[in-house]
């Protein structure tokens, strides 16, 4: 082999390839942003030689739901992703994207404020022209918002959208759709959304199915009514032909612990006859807007951002009710716009979402958090420390591959999360023995530890703890990767 063949060489490493596969030891050459071969390259040479022995060489993490729509562009290391191991991620979740949607007055509404407040793309391929003028240091994909639709066509959003608002709606979703984004996602359990009945989610869904596109859903319910929301969202994908990923499954309340055991049966079920997937986070706490609705079913809350009250970010809500002489309920009204972290979930039921064998794993990190929950930058360590290693929850093959090849095939990111040859050379390095999350709910901003480098397109962008600059990162148009 020419000496000057190869840019990069990864020796003696554990591979874990991201099928599923047992690990094996193997080396790993990269050629420009591809994986060039796997296998003994001993009689090899590169410019730049990695000695991965004792560590864990896998494809990059692939965190399928975020909000880092405007991270992507505002903070382009995005070191709270990269120091985790996860080199592309999947915007636009929950019913929110960043476009096709411009922003007239100071303040997004909630749930849109969960991605700031400035909106500037009045189409998605604005959004993706953005990207591509000045990419970020990890691979994206995006998703159209229903919700984000929903309020560029409808003067009110409190009550179904007319026939007329529809079709505003569909070009939106057919321009983004020709721009490149990978599907359409819901947030039903949201105020702007909620009226929304599920025939205008099917009106919608039914640009998905001839292009392709997924539909992604943040269920109408995720406490008592957890089954028939999941029958909506079954419905949605029968009549528009689409996968359905159900995101972040869990179930909500104390009354509904344990009720993943009838949930998981009923994916396991609908699987049989439609393409449905899930994605999970390893917390039994969740996070998103403040409402004293949300504050009433909870043992605890804390507070990760308030407009009014910004000196209040990161303290339990019980403690501001006290200083301010109300009770729980009434602080949140006075502390919107806002953000929170809810503890309302048993973590038996997050195990066994994690353990179902078709789930992925995902952050639903919130990167404009005063104080955000630990999920942000702890996710994918945590799983492959505390559950996997630790607990024994599941095999460390079985963890790599519901964060690479899973997602991958879920979302159609082709040519990536395994460790194949002609793949993109999306590669993690970690430590086996000591890779664990240190961000938790009282210091949510720690990097992991355990990640040695990571490379994005064959460019390091993480390596010995620090974030090197690079920024290597691609849209992920649909067209390409189906192309391909």
């Amino acid at each position: 082999m020419q000496s000057d063949r190869f840019e990069l060489i990864i020796r003696n490493g554990t591979v874990i390839d991201g099928t599923g596969a047992p690990r094996k030891r193997a080396d790993i050459a990269v050629r420009g942003d591809r994986i060039a071969t796997v296998g003994d390259l001993a009689k090899a040479s590169a410019a730049t030689e990695i000695d991965a022995a004792g560590r864990i060489v896998a494809p990059g993490f692939i965190d399928v739901h975020t909000h880092d729509d405007n991270s992507l562009i505002d903070k382009p290391d995005m070191f709270y992703k990269t120091s985790q191991g996860v080199t592309s991620v999947v915007v636009g979740n929950c019913g929110i994207s960043l476009a096709p949607y411009t922003l007239t007055g100071d303040r997004a509404r909630p749930p849109q404020d969960l991605l700031g407040s400035r909106f500037e793309y009045p189409r998605m391929s604005d959004f993706f022209d953005r990207l591509k003028a000045s990419p970020p240091a990890t691979n994206a994909a995006m998703l159209c918002g229903h919700t984000t639709l929903r309020l560029g066509a409808m003067d009110q959003v409190d009550r179904p959208a007319t026939e007329d608002e529809i079709a505003v709606m569909r070009d939106g979703l057919a321009e983004a759709l020709d721009a490149g984004v990978v599907g359409l996602s819901t947030g039903l359990a949201y105020e702007p959304a909620q009226a929304a009945p599920t025939s205008e989610i099917v009106a919608l869904a039914e640009l998905l199915g001839p292009s392709g596109g997924i539909y992604t859903t943040h269920l109408r319910n995720e406490e008592s009514k957890i089954e028939d929301a999941m029958e909506e969202a079954f419905l949605v994908g029968r009549e528009s032909d689409a996968p359905v990923v159900l995101s972040h499954h869990k179930v909500s309340g104390e009354e509904n612990f344990g009720r993943t055991k009838k949930t998981l049966p009923m994916i396991e079920e609908i699987r049989k006859t439609q393409r449905v997937d899930l994605d999970v986070y390893p917390y039994h706490a969740s996070s998103t807007v403040i409402t004293a609705e949300r504050v009433a079913r909870c043992r605890k809350v804390l507070i990760t951002w308030s407009v009014p009250h910004p000196e209040h970010a990161g303290r339990e809500l019980s403690e501001i009710a006290a200083d301010m002489g109300c009770s729980p309920e009434e602080a949140a009204d006075r502390l919107q716009p806002g953000g929170a972290i809810y503890f309302a979930m048993d973590e038996e039921d997050v195990r066994r979402v994690i353990e179902y064998p078709h789930s992925m794993i995902a952050s639903d990190g919130l990167p404009n958090d005063g104080h955000p929950h630990p999920r942000l930058w702890g996710t994918f360590p945590r799983v492959l420390g505390r559950y996997s290693r630790d607990i024994g929850l599941i095999t460390l093959e079985d963890a790599v591959h519901k964060m690479t090849g899973r997602p991958a095939a879920v979302f159609g990111l082709t040519d990536r999360g395994t460790l194949q040859e002609g793949n993109h050379a999306d590669i993690v390095i970690f430590d086996p023995e000591t890779v664990i999350d240190l961000a938790d709910f009282d210091h949510p901003t720690q990097a992991a530890a355990g990640i040695d480098a990571v490379y994005v397109n064959g460019t390091a962008v993480m390596r010995d703890g620090e974030a090197t600059g690079n920024r290597p990162g691609k849209a992920l148009r649909r067209q390409d990767m189906q192309a391909g």
